[in-house]
């Protein structure tokens, strides 16, 4: 009897090839469905890239932080300088912004004033970053009764009239640059301290975190390498809205002649002394620092809600 027939079918090295080895086809198809691993930063970088109007308040914050530092310098007009034969001049070559009614260069006091505000939107967002992180990461992580009396503590000052605060800073510091900020802080670090106690809440019981302190960590490495890392997302964003805020505020109690005096400018001291001369058909006076404090605000604010979404882990792909 002849030797048993294999039972199946017999694939030839041709098939095996056109089943199991892709083709050069194949294999570019492959490698274009496989994408580059990302980590979370480089993520959120590509996700902020796509938005737009974020990117826009990106390069308009750039352009002006730009300015504030090299516009005083090209600008061929002293800043203080007050020239009587040129009171009110219309935007023009030789002033780009048109003066005001003492000859001032309009084009330099309002980048002059952009230091200012900037200054102060920056200190403010950097205190409170400071402060709220101390405050509300010991408040989350202590938990119990030293959570209660913290949040109690900020609940009062949270209820602090703000510009009764400020009249008496005034009185005791002094109209002047370093009350505004000392002003701006002393209940501006609350909305921080509160995003980081609820984040710091939200992870101190996940396992990395019980581990570290089974190993005995220390309580300030552990908010220091593992909490405080895991929450700079909100940080961020709450950073970015704490600045507009803060220059809005600055440029309001100049405006009421509570924040930078005279001969300095500010957006704020500029507003006020545009307003008074809008109806004489000087417009140019209050129209660009008003132009300049809406715009610094909308691209905060579309640069802020950018980052929310782009820092936001449920939205990561």
């Amino acid at each position: 009897m002849g030797a048993p027939q294999q039972q199946g079918t017999n694939l030839s090295d041709e098939s095996l090839d056109k089943w199991f080895i892709p083709k050069e086809k194949n294999k570019g198809e492959a490698e274009a469905v496989v994408r580059p691993s990302l980590s979370y930063w480089q993520d959120a970088w590509h996700r902020l890239l796509k938005n737009k109007l974020a990117m826009l308040g990106f390069v308009f914050l750039t352009l002006l932080i730009t300015m504030a530092v090299i516009g005083p310098i090209i600008s061929p007009h002293d800043v203080t300088k007050q020239t009587l034969a040129s009171q009110n001049l219309p935007p023009s070559g030789d002033h780009w912004f048109g003066t005001d009614d003492l000859g001032r260069d309009v084009f330099t006091r309002t980048w002059y004033g952009a230091r200012i505000s900037l200054f102060v939107g920056f200190m403010a967002a950097l205190i409170d970053f400071v402060i709220g992180i101390i405050y509300g990461g010991i408040s989350g992580y202590k938990g119990g009764k030293t959570d209660n009396v913290m949040m109690r503590i900020v609940e009062i000052l949270y209820g602090l009239p703000y510009l009764l605060v400020v009249i008496l800073l005034m009185v005791v510091m002094g109209p002047g640059l370093s009350t505004i900020i000392v002003a701006l802080t002393v209940t501006g670090w609350i909305g921080m301290a509160r995003i980081v106690r609820g984040q710091v809440l939200q992870i101190k019981n996940y396992e990395f975190i019980l581990a570290s302190k089974t190993f005995g960590t220390k309580t300030a490495r552990i908010i220091r390498k593992n909490l405080l890392p895991n929450t700079m997302g909100p940080i961020i964003v709450q950073m970015t809205l704490t600045v507009p805020s803060a220059i809005f505020a600055e440029a309001f109690l100049s405006f009421l002649g509570l924040g930078i005096q005279a001969p300095y400018a500010s957006w704020g001291v500029m507003a006020n002394d545009g307003l008074s001369t809008i109806l004489s058909g000087y417009w140019w006076r209050l129209f660009f620092p008003a132009l300049f404090i809406s715009l610094t605000m909308f691209s905060f604010n579309v640069l802020g809600d950018g980052l929310q979404d782009a820092l936001d882990p449920k939205l990561r792909r």
